[in-house]
Parts: structure tokens; sequence; C-alpha cells
């Protein structure tokens, strides 16, 4: 198993605003950032070969200086990049996620990238479609902030077909290209009289990787959603058509990734309550209501194995604090996956994320703030700093002995094994069993 490294790379809109995460750390100016990175060990990087940072302002013309330096670098230091083309973008001024045009414009842009660098061999095109059509598409926080299923379904369906495109025009080039497709996996839970919503969102959760394999069939649990909120039953046979199986299915998972929804929304801050249209409910972080410790990072794991049956990346793993719980967030992922890989689980690798940090994520990118969570740098004071995550990656990628790994650990657990997680008045004396990820029981027992 390896450890991989990433760069949190947004570029997103709100409103007529454009948020670039590279542009706040100074990845771009810096040279001497992927030096870094290789000295810590990496040989195996996420790196954004963003379309809109390519994109000139006119559809088909793109600037390569960015990609011709870097690329030069990675290939210099012995660094595989995984081509992220769009990360929770939404592509150029001339097109959105509600365009046609987004899925043959990324077509364009990835062919000719691959032209270019007919070496590259894997990409995500897309990262996180569900992610990024339920924050574009359904909840209106970013462009085009549209805020309805109909939204929500048009934007994922034109984020798969972008990337079948985008991997076929690949494949023109380089026939042994492969998929890295990356989405947020959390496990949602509820009272029992909210099993509904919870079954239908651990079912949603699986729909992007299930269109691009094809899956989505009339026997699909959400295909009458699909063709309901506007989707022609022909679209959906298209995938069926043009399979596009990810060569690694990339896990992405926080610890806010688990929700759990309550129907006693008098018991929560008014800021997380919401609803369906049918029922009202606070939808808050599992982690701090439910009694059972940790997340369900191994179930989820196990489950995406046993669904899809193909190799598995942690391909996020970060968390927002001190650096000594980073350090503990890491470590928790990794020995999950070492776990799971000695009964046999085909897991590749765990991705250290963020190692410049990220900015703003509190808001979910919605407003520039001064919010910064380092990484394995920190870039408060301008220049790249490393901190203990980058000790602990250092001591993995140099397979260091167990003592001294255990040493830079310590001998405390994850604040999210710790009682003082349970913030919430509703905190909940029921846990939760989970034998698999496919069948999760979302409704917490004795909960009504």
């Amino acid at each position: 198993m390896e450890l991989w490294g990433g760069i949190e790379c947004t570029i997103n809109r709100v409103g007529t605003t454009t948020y670039d995460q590279l542009a706040r750390c100074g990845h771009y100016e810096r040279g001497d950032d992927l030096a870094r990175f290789a000295a810590l060990g990496i040989r195996t990087m996420r790196y954004p070969l963003l379309w809109e940072r390519a994109a000139t302002g006119r559809p088909g013309e793109y600037d390569w200086s960015f990609a011709d330096e870097r690329l030069a670098q990675l290939r210099g230091l012995g660094i595989e990049p995984i081509a992220g083309l769009v990360h929770h973008g939404c592509g150029p001024a001339y097109t959105n996620l509600l365009d046609e045009s987004f899925a043959t414009g990324l077509a364009d842009y990835a062919g000719q990238l691959a032209q270019r660098f007919p070496w590259l061999e894997w990409y995500t095109p897309v990262n996180e479609p569900l992610t990024t059509a339920r924050f574009s598409g359904l909840y209106g926080h970013w462009h085009p902030h549209e805020r309805s299923s109909r939204a929500f379904a048009r934007i994922l369906i034109n984020e798969c077909r972008a990337t079948v495109l985008a991997m076929e025009a690949v494949r023109r080039v380089n026939p042994a290209a492969k998929l890295v497709q990356t989405d947020d996996l959390g496990t949602i839970y509820s009272t029992r009289r909210l099993k509904r919503q919870a079954d239908f969102e651990n079912e949603r959760r699986w729909l992007a990787w299930d269109l691009l394999l094809g899956r989505v069939d009339g026997r699909h649990p959400l295909h009458d959603d699909l063709v309901r909120w506007g989707i022609e039953a022909g679209e959906l046979a298209w995938f069926r058509d043009h399979p596009c199986a990810p060569g690694i299915i990339g896990i992405d998972h926080y610890v806010t990734s688990d929700r759990f929804l309550d129907h006693r929304i008098e018991r929560y801050p008014r800021a997380t309550h919401g609803g369906n249209g049918r029922e009202s409910y606070a939808d808050v972080e599992a982690v701090r209501v439910l009694d059972r410790p940790g997340t369900s990072l191994r179930q989820l794991i196990l489950g995406t194995s046993q669904r899809y049956r193909l190799p598995i990346v942690l391909t996020e793993v970060h968390i927002g604090c001190t650096e000594d719980e980073q350090v503990r967030w890491l470590h928790d992922a990794w020995t999950t996956c070492e776990q799971l890989e000695a009964i046999g689980v085909p897991v590749r690798a765990v991705t250290s994320w963020a190692l410049l940090g990220s900015y703003d994520w509190d808001t979910l990118l919605t407003r520039g703030g001064y919010h910064y969570e380092s990484g394995a740098f920190c870039m408060r004071g301008g220049k790249p700093r490393p901190t203990a995550v980058a000790d602990y990656i250092r001591a993995i990628t140099q397979k260091r002995g167990v003592a001294e790994i255990a040493a830079l650990v310590g001998n405390t657990v994850g604040w999210w094994r710790r009682p003082e997680r349970l913030l919430h008045a509703a905190r909940l004396r029921d846990s939760i069993t989970c034998d698999s990820g496919v069948d999760l029981p979302a409704a917490v027992p004795g909960l009504d």
C-alpha cells in the first residue's frame, strides 16, 4: 500500500466571483513545491491541470505554460501525476454545469492535453461529481446556484457524460489511460421517522459511479427518480452503451461526511435545520451525536469493495484541526486500510490531501474569508513550513518502525473518538452496528 499526496485545488464560482485555492496558497508562483513533496517520499500525486486555469477565453484554445512546466518537474522528480481537470468547478466562463457544452468542452480539453502529454496515464476529469451536483444544483451554494432535483440531476448527468467523453478523447491518444473516479462517501443515519430519507441518501451517494459503470437501468433504485427529475430514459441508456469503468474508485471521507438526521429539530441549532419538502429535520455531523465513536470508514471501504469489485484508494484524507489531531486522523485512515488490505480488500493507497492546506472550507467556499487549515505544510507566514503531518508522511514512506510511528501519533485517540465530541443535547445512547457498507442500517434503534 502506498501513501499518495494531493493539493486542495478547488476553483469554484459564487455569483460572479471565482475562488481559486491554488492562487491563495501561492502554488502557481512557487516553483519549488513539487520538490518539497518529493522530499517527503511521495511518488504519486493528484495534481491539478485544471480546465479553467488553461482556458484562454476562446473555446478550444489553451495556455499550456503551467502544464508544461509542472509536468516536466513531476517527471524529473519521479512523481506519477493523476491529472485533475475540473475540481468542484463549472468550467471556463463560456460554459457551466447545466450547459451541454460543458461535456463536449471538457472532452476537447482532455483530448488536447493527452496529445501534448501522451505519457499521462491517470485522469480524474471531474472530481466528486455527485458532491458538486449537490452543492451547485440542489443546495445553491456554488454556480449556477440552483435548488432543485431537476438541476441536481442535469448537472450530475452532464458531469458524468463529460467524464465518459473526456476518457474517450484521452484513450484515442493513449489507450492505456485509466480513470480515477472520486467522490465524497459517508453514511447517513437517522431517527426511525426519517429512515426513508436516510435510505434514499445512502443510495444516492453511489449514483455517479453507477452511471459511469452503466448500471442505471430500469431496476436501479433511482432510475425512476432520475426520469421524474427530467432525465430521459435514452440519456440513461447512453451510459449503458458507453460504460467507463474506473481503474480506481477514489473515496474521499471526512469527519463531517457521516450525517445524522433528526426530526426533533428543537434540540439543535437553527443553522442545522432543513428538510425534504415533507419532513423538517436537523442535519448534523453524526460524530457529534452518535454514542458509538469514530466514523464509518471501515464499513464504507468494505461496502465499496463488495459493490464494485474494483481497486480502492482513499483519495482525500484531511481534517481541519491541530497538527497532532491531523496526524491521528491520517494514522486512523492508514491503519484501517492496512488492516483491510491484510484480509484481501483491494486498497491500494491513502492520499494525504491538502498538502499546502486549504482556505474557507468552514463556509463551504461560499465567501472569501481568512479561515486557513494547514496540511503537511503550513502557509501562515507565506513560506511553506513542514508540519507534524509531513513528519508522519516521511515515516510511512521511509517504512520506519512501528515504535517510531507510534511516537509521532502519541497515546491520545483523536477527538472523534473521545467523549467531548458529543456536543448536542440529543446525545444518543444507541449505537449502530454496521456489518457492510452496502446495506448500512439508517435508523437508530429505539428512536421514534
